[in-house]
């Protein structure tokens, strides 16, 4: 009852500019500046390399404007996990909250803080060149890791005092990415010289390509070949996961929704603004790299940092780098910002329903939940020092859009099961939007289950590790 009485007393500081502000901020991380390079080696053409991107819009938008009628239903922090519980039940949303702490949250968080660290080594060589500070093996800890970690822990204690800092900093963080982007955009098509759009659109429709590989698995450069039938599906399937986790994150703004003015209508509001607005500039971004660079530029350039090679085609090779490295210093910075700041609500939330650390329900003097803030700041730390997170979000990305689909298969059930209950925003084209959204996720997660089943059944055992746990939680609540 008392946390109630916080909760209703706490200022609400959060109104429709911030919410875009969170979901573009969160959105826009490092993946645009590197996973095309991966989507064109699977695929080959610049016509399905726009496909990709087009069918991951589609998706985003359909999910957002699909959880908009959830968030006006249910407008309190928590967010996503607060939608599953109320609809499938306490164990659902406990699954839900336990992937986003153990890797979905904190997994995002160390990749792109480590992102940040290897973007800022462009301007600093000494970080790349410095020896490890650790190394046993295989394992190494690097002083990239150590910046990811500190970018980390300075992010988790601004954002321990009080939600305006974050806020200030989340907007202008944001909105110098989208000015910095909306810039690369123009120049890309005014300032190349060499205009390789032609070439890239050749390879057409019929012409799907794939690309061989040697004895040892590596791409070989001259070894385009045609495919054809399911491996074509398999391709564009194993390309999105790329494309997908570069456009999840969207959700962060319902984590906030007990902070938001309004948040009936500006979660919503937020959500199909900022996914929209997002989803055309990933596209025209796409758009510059196929007028600047030839295909196997795309596929093949350094790190996968396509990003920069289109750069330096547009600034010079010294310049277009130092420019790229400071955009996705500014877009990453702003990122872990914005889900930093989103993350720890749902952890509190869980913690009000005895599904979390009891400390994380208090909020400090400054109206936040600090000891939420530091149990994922220290958590999303070890999983920069394991080195594994690369590997944790490509396993991910296939549960991410699976609880996606549940959650948007939500508002169809509830449809059914509570017709009467109080809808003050409807799904936009109901039932197609939903239905549309849940027939892409499926047949993007049955094809990585079929031919990147490494994609799939790691994720999928994290999550459902969970469940001892929250047998465990609801023992000892029995016995209490």
């Amino acid at each position: 009852m008392e946390n109630q009485q916080e909760e209703n007393s706490s200022k609400r500081k959060l109104g429709l500019f911030d919410g875009v502000m969170l979901v573009m901020g969160s959105m826009i991380g490092s993946g645009i500046f590197i996973v095309s390079a991966d989507i064109m080696r699977n695929l080959g053409s610049g016509y399905w390399l726009i496909v990709v991107w087009l069918i991951t819009g589609v998706m985003t938008v359909a999910a957002a404007i699909s959880y908009g009628e959830l968030s006006s239903m249910f407008p309190k922090a928590g967010g996503q996990y607060t939608y599953l519980k109320e609809i499938f039940g306490r164990m659902m949303g406990f699954l839900y909250g336990w992937g986003l702490f153990a890797v979905i949250q904190t997994g995002t968080i160390a990749a792109v803080a480590v992102a940040f660290g290897k973007f800022t080594a462009y301007l600093i060589p000494a970080l790349n060149d410095a020896a490890p500070i650790f190394q046993s093996g295989g394992y190494k800890i690097t002083w990239i890791q150590i910046l990811a970690i500190a970018i980390i822990l300075l992010l988790t204690y601004i954002n321990t005092k009080g939600v305006e800092g974050g806020k200030l900093l989340q907007n202008v963080f944001t909105g110098s990415k989208i000015v910095a982007l909306i810039g690369l955009i123009l120049l890309g098509f005014i300032l190349v010289k060499s205009n390789f759009w032609a070439d890239n659109m050749s390879f057409g429709w019929a012409a799907f390509k794939n690309l061989n590989t040697d004895a040892s698995g590596n791409f070989l450069k001259s070894g385009w070949e045609s495919i054809s039938g399911m491996a074509i599906m398999g391709g564009i399937a194993a390309a999105m996961v790329g494309s997908v986790f570069s456009s999840v994150a969207w959700e962060n703004v319902t984590f906030v929704s007990g902070e938001m003015e309004n948040p009936k209508k500006n979660v919503v509001r937020s959500m199909v603004l900022g996914t929209s607005a997002v989803m055309v500039l990933y596209l025209l971004v796409n758009f510059v790299y196929l007028n600047a660079l030839d295909r196997d530029a795309i596929a093949f350039a350094a790190n996968d940092r396509v990003a920069v090679a289109a750069s330096e085609k547009i600034f010079g090779s010294g310049v277009g780098t130092y420019v790229i490295a400071i955009l996705v210093m500014i877009s990453t910075f702003g990122c872990v910002n914005g889900i930093v700041l989103a993350g720890a609500r749902v952890f509190q939330t869980m913690a009000q329903d005895g599904m979390f650390f009891k400390a994380a329900i208090q909020n400090n003097k400054n109206g936040v939940p600090e000891k939420s803030l530091w149990m994922q700041g220290i958590w999303a730390s070890v999983l920069c020092l394991s080195g594994q997170y690369g590997n944790l979000l490509d396993m991910i990305s296939f549960v991410i859009v699976l609880f996606y689909m549940i959650t948007v298969f939500g508002v169809i059930y509830l449809r059914f099961k509570k017709p009467n209950l109080e809808r003050p925003y409807k799904t936009w084209l109901y039932p197609i939007t939903p239905i549309v959204y849940l027939l892409i996720g499926t047949a993007f997660c049955v094809l990585l289950l079929i031919y990147k089943q490494q994609y799939t059944w790691p994720g999928l055992i994290i999550v459902l590790l969970g469940l001892p746990i929250y047998i465990l939680i609801n023992k000892k609540k029995t016995v209490e």
